[in-house]
């Protein structure tokens, strides 16, 4: 039977170590590997022990594979220089890691008495429930002992969070929060040579460097690892070099050759990147042995001279013969390091084997969206100093003004950032043209001034850098509040929510965290202008994303306190919110008539919050029919429910106000006192709402009355009156509501 090419590369490097002869001269442990190098025998021959470690732990994932106990094949092979910044770079240097990174973790950990590497990526691939990290839901690299926040597909995505936590870090310490790093602390974040190609990779590059250019710190590692190729695509000869080597604001370093080069160049570029507190490149030349993973057939793409060539470039190969020539290791020695090894290794598989697995539900889902209503009420009663206060809104309180001056949701809204910045100081808001203008629609004026451009700042022109900033301020133990200016703008950068932000706490089993409410202006009915980037009624996007909160108010007061609900449980739970504005209803004054006022509304006591599941109701004894709906949906079924009324038809109206989760406790309590129920979505009809979810929930759960919806029709919205033909309106609400009431 002809040997695999994990046998072939294993015994070519076997058949060396029991030809090699041992040098004539054996270097002391303290003594450099070259001349000049910093790099000792010593730190050498354990470098290559990590290696050897992360090499037999790729060969063990692929054997037990066979056994369908291993479900995860993407190894570190070819790229276990990586090995040398897992022993450079300090414990409470943070790390974003490329999924190659074995020999990182194997050297970080040395770092860490106790612990057993070996043992925790065994117990990882094999989706083992007491895996460290991910409590077997995936196969990640990370620690919470070690700094390493897990990342999963690691396609670049990571990047922009890798930036927006290096550019918090300044910011955390200032405010003493304790999160284990220190003030000359950096971050590392690592990717292959295909994935720097990214959309998201060349935005976390470029804002780090903005950042730089506009006189701030990004002190960021970006560690291109560069196999050359991208599964079957080559990456052109040359082109990271090319494309990165000369970009202002970012230092460039390369390291090609021998291990004391590649442990040299990546001395230079962390001393670089910590004292000059600015972004920089190390492009790192590696191998990809045995493809891309497990079930990738590397031969219906290269040649078997290609792979023989790369093959002899096996750093674990090269690496030993320049150990045993300096004299820094001999061959029995290195012989011995993998046979210890390789029992480590076996033990550690034989162990894992009977370790439980994940076999429930519950289990799977614990830590995706943590709730502890305790814990967010406690955070809530958190209240600001009086006299704070009363300096901060200048002794006009915004509760205190009376109905004579009622105010808009968008005053509202301004009214409550300010008492959350005050309440809590690591809250920082940002985005778009929300410092010195105030916000496109004037929502954050003034916060700039009262707060400082530190905690209220604006942002460059990308929705995947202000989430990155988010994400990253979020593990560094800040509170962020990014502002989105559009809702069809977030589209552009989704993944930063779905792929990265969300699925942190169920991918770390809740040991990391990135808290953030994220502020999204959005959703239409805005008399005909802007066309459909700025008339954008369809969330079903976000509503797909698990462990998302999100939610949409309608009215002034309700918006202050779902803001509230939302900080507390975002600074109690770590969990990562959407706060989704109606622009239309930013300024409305008048519900029914011209100049009534009635969508004016008075600013709630500072204490009082709203929380999911909380909805609002209005005609609370009317029971003809319910009527379900949100935001601008709302105002309509109001203003209808007024007209039903003068026809004889008493409807309730629920504000739903939270979209996901949907409050369907609610719902269904309200939907059987009525008997009756229609929803009036105002997004799209073909899964751009809650119109669907809501009737299906209702269905399932043996409601046997009548139901039906009213939504916008599913297509882009156009300009000027031509809106008017394509969104809910509320005359197809009243007409719908009439025939739902004699049915």
């Amino acid at each position: 039977m002809a040997k695999t090419r994990v046998e072939i590369v294993q015994q070519t490097l076997a058949d060396w170590l029991a030809a090699a002869s041992p040098a004539a001269h054996r270097l002391a442990d303290d003594a450099p590997l070259a001349p000049g190098s910093t790099l000792t025998a010593h730190q050498a021959r354990e470098l290559w022990e990590d290696q050897a470690a992360s090499r037999l732990l790729d060969v063990a994932a692929r054997e037990l594979r066979k056994t369908n106990q291993s479900f995860y094949t993407i190894g570190s092979a070819g790229h276990e220089q990586n090995g040398v910044l897992g022993a450079l770079l300090r414990l409470d240097d943070p790390c974003l890691l490329h999924y190659r990174s074995g020999a990182f973790m194997m050297a970080r950990a040395r770092q860490l008495p106790g612990s057993d590497p070996i043992l925790d990526t065994v117990r990882s691939f094999c989706a083992c429930a007491d895996d460290p990290i991910s409590h077997g839901r995936h196969k990640v690299w990370g620690s919470r002992p070690l700094w390493v926040p897990p990342q999963t597909s690691t396609i670049a995505s990571h990047l922009p969070k890798a930036y927006g936590l290096a550019y918090s870090l300044r910011r955390a310490h200032r405010l003493g929060i304790k999160n284990g790093v220190a003030a000359d602390s950096i971050v590392l974040c690592s990717f292959g040579d295909a994935s720097a190609n990214h959309a998201a990779a060349l935005a976390g590059i470029n804002s780090a460097r903005y950042a730089v250019r506009r006189g701030g710190q990004a002190p960021v590692l970006f560690l291109c690892e560069d196999n050359g190729i991208g599964i079957s695509v080559e990456t052109p000869r040359d082109w990271i070099r090319d494309s990165f080597s000369k970009l202002p604001h970012l230092a460039y370093f390369e390291a090609d050759g021998t291990l004391e080069e590649t442990w040299a160049a990546a001395s230079q570029a962390i001393e670089h990147c910590r004292h000059a507190r600015g972004p920089v490149f190390l492009h790192l030349r590696a191998v990809r042995l045995w493809g891309h993973a497990g079930t990738d057939i590397e031969s219906s793409y290269r040649s078997a001279a290609e792979i023989e060539a790369i093959e002899a470039r096996d750093p674990l190969l090269l690496n030993a013969r320049r150990l045993v020539e300096a004299g820094a290791a001999a061959p029995d020695e290195l012989r011995e390091i993998l046979r210890v090894l390789q029992r480590r290794v076996d033990d550690a598989c034989t162990e894992v084997a009977g370790r439980p697995k994940l076999r429930s539900v519950e289990e799977v889902v614990r830590p995706l969206a943590p709730w502890d209503e305790s814990a967010i009420r406690a955070v809530a009663a958190i209240q600001a100093e009086p006299a704070a206060r009363a300096a901060l809104f200048e002794d006009a309180l915004p509760e205190q003004a009376g109905a004579p001056t009622k105010r808009t949701l968008g005053a509202h809204l301004n009214a409550a950032l300010a008492d959350e910045m005050l309440r809590f100081p690591e809250i920082l808001l940002f985005g778009e043209d929300v410092g010195r203008k105030g916000g496109v629609y004037g929502v954050s004026a003034g916060l700039q001034k009262r707060f400082g451009p530190a905690r209220c700042f604006d942002t460059l022109l990308d929705e995947t850098t202000i989430l990155g900033v988010a994400q990253g301020a979020g593990t560094a133990g800040l509170l962020p509040i990014p502002e989105i200016q559009y809702l069809a703008y977030l589209h552009n950068a989704l993944d930063q929510l779905r792929g990265e932000a969300c699925s942190l706490q169920f991918f770390s089993a809740g040991q990391f965290a990135n808290p953030m409410v994220v502020r999204v202006q959005g959703l239409a009915y805005q008399k005909g202008f802007g066309g459909h980037f700025h008339n954008d009624n369809s969330v079903g996007a976000l509503r797909d994303i698990p462990g998302l909160l999100l939610a949409v108010p309608s009215r002034g007061d309700d918006a202050a306190m779902i803001l509230r609900g939302l900080v507390a449980t975002a600074r109690a739970c770590g969990r990562v919110a959407v706060l989704l504005e109606p622009i239309a209803l930013y300024h409305e004054r008048d519900l029914h008539t011209e100049g009534d006022n009635g969508w004016l509304t008075d600013y709630p006591s500072p204490t009082w919050m709203l929380l999911p599941g909380e909805v609002g109701i209005y005609h609370e004894d009317a029971k003809d029919l319910l009527i379900v709906s949100y935001a601008n949906g709302l105002r309509l079924s109001l203003r209808a429910a007024r007209r039903l009324r003068e026809a004889g038809i008493r409807a309730r109206v629920l504000d739903l106000r939270w979209l996901n989760p949907l409050p369907l406790d609610a719902i269904h309590r309200h939907a059987a006192e009525c008997g009756r129920v229609l929803v009036a979505d105002e997004c799209r009809a073909t899964g751009g709402g809650v119109a669907d979810a809501v009737i299906a929930a209702l269905a399932e759960s043996g409601f046997r009355g009548p139901l039906r919806s009213v939504r916008s029709v599913d297509t882009y919205i156009p300009l000027a009156a031509a809106a008017n033909l394509v969104l809910l309106s509320e005359d197809q609400i009243v007409a719908a509501a009439r025939d739902l009431a004699v049915t």
